[in-house]
């Protein structure tokens, strides 16, 4: 068995060595194991809590977000309710008006054709007046040529159709 292990070159020494390499390993595993590997193993715990932490504050975003939506979808069908409701008052009002001012230009259209009236009247008057002033300076004129002439009922005759032709037929007609 000694030259086993002298084949293999087992010695108290070599086992000594390995068992001390072997320590050393340990030793050295766990150095850096706090050094190394537990200051990345934090680093890579917070950089997994802020990814975490930014999934959740983009969820609540994204529920307030969509609360707002909602909210602003309520008031735009509110505002548009709103409108439609000023729109129908408008329309209602501007109906009114419209009546309003249909009503004064028929009382404005009926004191026009009032006027008017009176207006025609009073001509009418004023040209019968005319006429009848016609007729008394005609009748003036004849008396006058009557008396002028003592004449007989042929010259009252002549005189009529005399003083007719001078009048005119239109005066008669009209």
């Amino acid at each position: 068995m000694d030259e086993f292990l002298r084949i293999i070159g087992f010695d108290w020494q070599l086992v000594h060595d390995v068992t001390l390499t072997a320590i050393n390993v340990l030793i050295l595993f766990f150095a850096l194991s706090y050094l190394l590997f537990n200051p990345a193993r934090d680093l890579l715990e917070k950089r997994r809590q802020k990814i975490a932490g930014e999934l959740a504050e983009a969820a609540q975003d994204k529920k307030t977000a969509q609360e707002l939506k909602a909210e602003y979808e309520s008031r735009i069908k509110e505002i548009d309710k709103e409108a439609d409701a000023i729109l129908a008052e408008a329309r209602k009002k501007a109906m009114m008006k419209e009546s309003d001012i249909l009503d004064e230009a028929r009382a404005e259209a009926a004191r026009i054709i009032d006027r008017a009236n009176r207006q025609v009247e009073l001509e009418r008057k004023k040209a019968l007046d005319d006429m009848k002033q016609e007729i008394i300076s005609i009748a003036s004129l004849m008396a006058g040529k009557v008396v002028a002439g003592s004449m007989d009922v042929k010259i009252q005759d002549s005189l009529i159709d005399e003083t007719l032709k001078e009048m005119g037929e239109s005066t008669w007609l009209s």
